[in-house]
């Protein structure tokens, strides 16, 4: 899938730290359930790796992808493991030529016109904006389009459910990215259901 793809197959991209493993595959099923297909399993644990791969295997219907990926060693490895994308929060001359080289879509985090111009250089023209609302959220987004009309982003940062349209208007906004979906509690209890009710209210943006 190409990165435009992946990131138009629902509203939201749902940033997920996974602490339990058991938790992963239950998660997946309740987010997608409600409407939101892309899933973002970040590496921030030491349980993102292998929730991957168990996702991939037990949930067809997830487009399942890895973030907080930083390196060309990492990006190997959440590929081996299955993910079909790979988002990372930053960009710099090293990733770019892994990303190059890479089997799957890689979304690059951008915080500056600078970094936005090295992507493009290397190809890449669908990017993840971060962290969004640090580095200017809507205000940045509107002054990138003038220069960068053909680049679409998926801002990251800060955004809930309440602010999320405004960023869903912006011509070059493709979708979000959130961890609103995912609160801490109810994967923590298995409240499946909530997590679903939250998938269903982010998919109706």
């Amino acid at each position: 899938m190409t990165p435009r793809e992946i990131l138009t197959a629902g509203k939201v991209v749902p940033v997920i730290a996974i602490d339990d493993l058991s938790t992963a595959v239950d998660l997946a099923h309740a987010l997608v359930e409600g409407g939101i297909p892309t899933l973002e399993i970040t590496l921030r644990t030491a349980a993102g790796l292998e929730a991957i791969r168990q996702i991939k295997k037990e949930v067809p219907n997830a487009i399942v992808g890895a973030g907080t990926v930083t390196n060309g060693e990492q990006l190997k490895a959440v590929t081996d493991a299955g993910a079909v994308f790979a988002i990372s929060p930053g960009f710099n001359i090293n990733f770019a030529k892994a990303a190059e080289k890479s089997s799957i879509a890689v979304i690059p985090g951008i915080a500056t016109p600078g970094e936005l111009m090295l992507a493009l250089e290397h190809g890449i023209n669908t990017m993840k904006l971060f962290p969004a609302e640090v580095v200017g959220g809507k205000a940045m987004l509107k002054a990138l389009y003038g220069p960068f009309a053909d680049v679409r982003f998926c801002p990251t940062g800060g955004i809930s459910l309440e602010t999320a349209p405004e960023y869903l208007a912006l011509p070059n906004v493709l979708c979000v990215g959130g961890s609103w979906l995912t609160p801490k509690e109810a994967v923590q209890n298995k409240d499946w259901a909530a997590i679903t009710k939250l998938a269903k209210e982010a998919s109706a943006l």
